[in-house]
């Protein structure tokens, strides 16, 4: 490998990590603060400091496995699994603002559940280009759909 593709690779990987950790922002500035801390939450809801490791882990992840698929397959092949990825990631950086900053509980859940959908349809997609990025896509689908529960449980109890 050249060293020119060797620094494009490393572009890429920056800019899919980068674009990845940035789904994360809307968590950082729509914390959960007083409002949150009055909602009956379920007795299995994990403490609250590992939701960032756990969060910047998968961001991580996700990353890493958007850049394999493009290093496979590049942006004309991999362009529609490539496509859904962005997508799953707005889906994903709008739940915050719903739920912490708009306090709408049902509706984050519509957005969990679309969310949900969206990362199985990218992890399968990644897959069938790259079975590492397929692996490092599932721990992030098994966290959602965790999280679509807790969704669930903290609407029930509170509307």
């Amino acid at each position: 490998m050249d060293v020119a593709t060797l620094v494009r690779s490393f572009v890429a990987l920056t800019g899919f990590l980068l674009l990845s950790l940035a789904a994360g922002t809307p968590g950082m500035k729509f914390q959960p603060g007083s409002w949150y801390a009055e909602l009956a939450k379920p007795p299995w809801l994990p403490p609250e400091w590992l939701f960032p490791l756990v969060w910047t882990t998968l961001y991580i992840m996700m990353g890493v496995a958007a850049w394999l698929v493009w290093q496979a397959v590049g942006f004309i092949v991999g362009g529609l699994v490539l496509g859904l990825f962005v997508l799953q990631l707005a889906a994903n950086a709008m739940w915050s603002w719903i739920f912490f900053g708009r306090h709408r509980i049902g509706l984050a859940l519509v957005d969990a559940v679309v969310l949900l959908v969206l990362v199985v349809t990218t992890a399968t997609g990644f897959w069938h280009y790259s079975r590492p990025a397929g692996v490092l896509m599932s721990p992030y689908a098994a966290w959602v759909a965790f999280a679509v529960l807790l969704n669930l449980s903290i609407w029930r109890r509170n509307r």
